[in-house]
């Protein structure tokens, strides 16, 4: 089934650069660098990684990730745990939203 999204496109991702080099070149030192391995280690980064690709969807970062993840000795209980912190916080961010609401309609229904 052909989608939007194909996944062969993730191999790509460097010709994004071609018409701005100097500025795709920079993203990517930076981005090399902060998946480096620091005060934490690369399997860390790829578990927080794939956590945040769940939260904006990205079906490409969805694959790299899982892909990284399992590259850098994660297993599939981790991954899945880090996508439920995640959850968890998505969805209280959304709850906690619910007192904006309750605030305008009791100054609205006052």
């Amino acid at each position: 089934m052909e989608t939007y999204y194909d996944p062969k496109d993730l191999g790509s991702i460097a010709e994004i650069g071609k018409d701005a080099p100097e500025l795709a070149g920079k993203f990517f030192d930076y981005y090399n660098e902060v998946f480096a391995e620091g005060d934490l280690t690369e399997r860390e980064k790829a578990l927080i990684a794939l956590a945040v690709a769940h939260t904006v969807q990205c079906p490409y970062c969805i694959d790299a990730y899982t892909r990284a993840c399992l590259e850098k000795g994660s297993h599939l209980g981790e991954m899945t745990e880090a996508l439920h912190v995640v959850t968890a916080i998505r969805g209280g961010a959304s709850l906690v939203h619910g007192v904006q609401m309750r605030k305008i309609a009791e100054k609205l229904s006052l």
